[in-house]
C-alpha cells in the first residue's frame, strides 16, 4: 500500500504565528501612516521623529526602558494570578498604593539615610501595599465567591482616589503651600531613596530595568520548574479537583493574587522613586491598565511579557517626541498602540479556533 502525503494548502501557511505577527504590524504601519498624512505632517518626518524618540539618544533608550520595567513587573504580576486561575484587572490602583506606601515611607526616612538602606525599605514598602490591596480581593474571592475581576476592577477607583487625597491635603503627603503655583504632590524623597542610576548621568534608566529582569526571569523559573507552579497550575485547571488532592485552594489563589498586586505595587513605588523623586495626582500615567493589555496579550509567556513590554515601552517614548517634533498629536499614538493590540488578540484568537476546528 502506498501513502501519498497531500501537499501543504496555502492558507495554512498563513496560520503561522510570525505570518500574523508580520500582518499585524504592517497594518498598524499603514493606519499609522494614515494618521500621520491627516495630521499633514510629512511620513518620512514623522518616522525619523519616531525613530529618534525611540533610539535616537541616551536619554530616549533610558527613558523607553523605565517604561518597558514598569510594563513588565505589572504584567509579570498578572500571569502569576493567571496561572492559578484568577484575572487581575486591578494593577492601576495596586501600583498606586503601593507608590502611596512608598512616599510615606521614604518621607519618614532621616534626610541623610544611606541608598543601601532607603531603597530596599522604599522598594519593599510599596511591594506589601500592593500585595494587601490584591489580598482584599482576594479574599473576597476565596470566602465570599466575588469575582476577582469586579473587586480589583473597583479598587482600582479606590486606589486613584487614595493618592489624590494624600497630595491634595497638607496633613497628608501634600507639600507645604509656598504660593499659589505650588502644585498638589509630595515633597521630595531623600536621596538615600532614589533609584541608582544603571547607564550613567546621560541616561535616566535605572535599577527597575534590573528589578524588572530579575522579577521576570524569578517567576519563569518558578511557574515553570519548581512545585509551586505545578501547584498553581493545577488550582487554575480545576480548583474542586486539586481541593480533593490536598491542595490548599485558598491559600494559593490568595498567594498568587497577592503575588501579582505586589509587584504591580513594587511598580509604583519605582516610579515615585524615580526622578522627580514625589508622589503626584495622576502620577501613575494609565501603567497599570497598560500592564493589563501586556499580561493579556503575552498570555502566560513571561518571554512575551519581556518582548511585548519592550515594544510598547519604546513605542511611547517615540511617541512623545513624535508629538514634540513632528507635530503629530498624542491621540494618533495612542490609537495605533490600540489597533496593534487590537489586531495582535484578533489574529491570536483566529489562529486558535482555525487550530481546533482542524484538530
Amino acid at each position: 500500500m502506498t501513502l501519498s502525503l497531500a501537499p501543504p494548502r496555502p492558507l495554512s501557511r498563513l496560520r503561522h504565528p510570525s505570518v500574523l505577527a508580520a500582518g499585524a504590524a504592517l497594518v498598524t504601519v499603514g493606519v499609522g501612516a494614515a494618521l500621520v498624512v491627516a495630521a499633514g505632517t510629512d511620513p518620512a518626518t514623522a518616522w525619523a521623529a519616531l525613530e529618534e524618540g525611540m533610539f535616537g539618544s541616551p536619554y530616549s533608550v533610558g527613558t523607553s526602558l523605565n517604561s518597558a520595567a514598569v510594563l513588565a513587573l505589572i504584567a509579570t504580576g498578572f500571569s502569576v494570578a493567571h496561572r492559578a486561575g484568577l484575572v487581575n484587572v486591578g494593577g492601576e490602583g495596586q501600583l498606586c498604593a503601593g507608590g502611596l506606601a512608598a512616599a510615606a515611607t521614604g518621607l519618614a526616612l532621616p534626610p541623610q539615610v544611606p541608598t543601601a538602606l532607603g531603597v530596599p525599605l522604599t522598594l519593599v514598602a510599596g511591594f506589601l501595599a500592593g500585595a494587601l490591596w490584591a489580598w482584599l480581593a482576594a479574599v473576597l474571592r476565596t470566602r465570599r465567591g466575588t469575582s476577582e475581576v469586579i473587586t480589583t476592577l473597583l479598587l482600582n477607583f479606590v486606589g486613584v482616589g487614595a493618592v489624590s487625597v494624600a497630595v491634595h491635603e497638607e496633613g497628608l503627603l501634600r507639600q507645604p503651600v509656598t504660593s499659589s503655583e505650588t502644585l498638589p504632590q509630595s515633597e521630595a524623597l531623600p536621596a538615600g531613596a532614589h533609584l541608582p542610576l544603571i547607564a550613567g548621568a546621560e541616561s535616566p534608566a535605572t535599577v527597575i530595568v534590573a528589578v524588572a529582569a530579575v522579577a521576570v526571569v524569578v517567576t519563569a523559573v518558578v511557574l515553570r520548574f519548581t512545585g509551586t507552579g505545578l501547584r498553581l497550575t493545577a488550582v487554575g485547571h480545576s480548583p474542586s479537583a486539586s481541593a480533593r488532592l490536598g491542595l490548599p485552594v485558598a491559600r494559593l489563589q490568595e498567594g498568587g493574587l497577592g503575588v501579582a498586586g505586589g509587584l504591580a505595587g513594587l511598580a509604583g513605588a519605582c516610579l515615585v522613586a524615580t526622578a522627580p523623586y514625589v508622589l503626584a495626582e495622576h502620577f501613575s500615567s494609565g501603567y497599570g491598565f497598560t500592564g493589563l493589555v501586556v499580561g493579556l496579550l503575552a498570555r502566560g509567556s513571561l518571554i512575551a511579557v519581556a518582548a511585548v513590554s519592550l515594544l510598547l515601552g519604546f513605542l511611547t517614548s517615540g511617541g512623545i517626541n513624535l508629538q514634540l517634533a513632528a507635530g503629530v498629536p498624542a491621540s494618533s499614538v495612542q490609537i495605533v498602540q490600540s489597533v496593534l493590540v487590537l489586531l495582535i488578540a484578533a489574529t491570536m484568537l483566529w489562529s486558535n479556533r482555525r487550530t481546533g476546528a482542524a484538530t
